[in-house]
């Protein structure tokens, strides 16, 4: 009888891959968590005792990748060890191969997506209604998230799940750049539109301000856009940009700049 995996156990191995880092050490990173992940797998596939010892020793080896984007990794292992359960000749080298050989390409699209795109910027809207006196803001903020990030993890591990060998070449392919160079644009149209309603730098002379506003609307705030670019690009610490910041605003006060 082939052995195969339930929608059941797939979804309960997304649910575990939430903790990918729950024991996170230096010498092997996320195996813990990954062959925590595996283990609704590796009842469903292995009836004995030693199967199952077998199968948890070889995810228990080295594995290091963005969490959210391991999502695929996992999906490709799962069509694997389902294979190898039913008599094909896959060999722990080939499983450990396919997961060294998906999570370093993954692994570099996981942060300009996730981290420096979609969370910066659904933090922005939400944080928008929060300043405009919506309450609902933080809430939804913390609800899209997890809906957003759980729903990727299991999809995106069906999806390389049911291609099995297929997602491999995704991954190898120029496919993940071009998702990253997306990414990257995105977030710089989103957050230009965002600057230009939110950074709002005025000097005290009326009228300079309206002359600025006639010839370059906006200039004010644009140049401390860039100039705050600038300085995170030379590595100095956003603590320490948003306190030289507020001491700028503050003597700009003091001496009637703005």
């Amino acid at each position: 009888m082939e052995k195969k995996l339930t929608k059941a156990d797939r979804f309960a191995i997304a649910f575990r891959h939430q903790f990918l880092q729950g024991s996170w050490n230096f010498e092997r990173m996320q195996n813990g968590g990954w062959c925590y992940a595996m283990i609704p797998a590796i009842r469903r596939l292995y009836d004995t005792d030693e199967e199952q010892r077998d199968a948890l020793r070889r995810h228990l080896l080295f594995y290091n990748t963005h969490p959210y984007v391991s999502a695929p990794v996992m999906g490709a292992v799962l069509a694997l060890e389902e294979q190898r359960a039913n008599g094909e000749d896959i060999s722990d080298e080939t499983i450990q191969n396919v997961k060294v050989g998906m999570m370093g390409p993954l692994a570099g699209i996981g942060d300009p997506v996730f981290w420096f795109s979609l969370r910066p910027i659904l933090g922005a809207v939400c944080g928008a209604l929060a300043i405009a006196g919506m309450s609902i803001g933080p809430v939804l903020f913390f609800v899209l998230w997890n809906v957003i990030r759980f729903a990727f993890l299991y999809f995106a591990q069906e999806y390389a799940y049911n291609k099995g060998a297929d997602a491999v070449a995704m991954v190898s392919g120029g496919l993940l750049g071009k998702i990253s160079e997306t990414a990257s644009y995105v977030i710089m149209f989103v957050f230009g539109v965002l600057a230009c309603r939110y950074i709002n730098v005025q000097v005290s002379s009326l009228k300079v301000q309206i002359a600025l506003d006639a010839v370059l609307p906006g200039v004010l705030s644009l140049i401390m856009l860039l100039a705050c670019c600038f300085l995170l690009k030379k590595k100095m610490s956003p603590v320490l940009l948003i306190m030289l910041i507020f001491a700028f605003g503050m003597v700009g006060c003091l001496i009637g700049i703005f």
